[in-house]
């Protein structure tokens, strides 16, 4: 999400309180989170329930914003937080249903395969591990591999060294691997 400074100037307005700032940044943001969570989640239904909850976390902290670092920053990582709850929520109900309906020898290991829009559920079982170990890591993998962002992007939105970027989008590469074991390559 490459965000202008309109948009910047109105999140810091948003987090010292001006309310009007706030209505008029979610609207703004919606069409880029709704696309970001699209990359998590594929199914658009999904997509945009985490839509939602990412503006709607937004709306609740945007107080939190310090301003340290750019807004678009801060929204990447509330935005993949949002999305990778919706899908954890998406795989509980899935895998209740499947215990429901599927007899014990015909049942899906929900660790391995998901039954939800095709994808691993394993890798966000490892990008949550990361992120609880290594954060500075996670931030890095996330705007990388989730939003997309060139090495340079990443390094401008994080305020790092370009070096730093790519040696911690490496590291949390290989954290990542390691979670999934050797069965699974980037």
């Amino acid at each position: 999400m490459a965000l202008d400074e309109t948009t910047e100037d109105l999140a810091r307005a948003a987090a010292g309180g001006d309310h009007r700032a706030l209505g008029e940044l979610l609207k703004r943001i919606e069409p880029d989170v709704l696309r970001h969570c699209g990359r998590i989640l594929p199914y658009r239904q999904d997509a945009e329930e985490a839509s939602q909850d990412t503006l709607l976390a937004v709306a609740r902290n945007i107080g939190r914003f310090e301003g340290r670092a750019r807004f678009s920053t801060w929204l990447h990582i509330v935005t993949a937080n949002c999305a990778r709850t919706t899908y954890r929520s998406l795989k509980r109900r899935a895998a209740e249903q499947s215990s429901d309906e599927l007899p014990l020898h015909n049942k899906p290991d929900v660790a391995r395969v998901s039954v939800i829009a095709g994808s691993r559920l394993d890798l966000l079982d490892a990008m949550e591990a990361l992120e609880t170990d290594k954060p500075e890591l996670a931030q890095a993998l996330v705007l990388r591999d989730i939003c997309q962002l060139d090495y340079n992007e990443v390094a401008e939105q994080l305020g790092i060294p370009l070096g730093t970027a790519k040696s911690r989008i490496h590291q949390a590469r290989k954290y990542v691997q390691g979670a999934l074991g050797d069965a699974y390559g980037f």
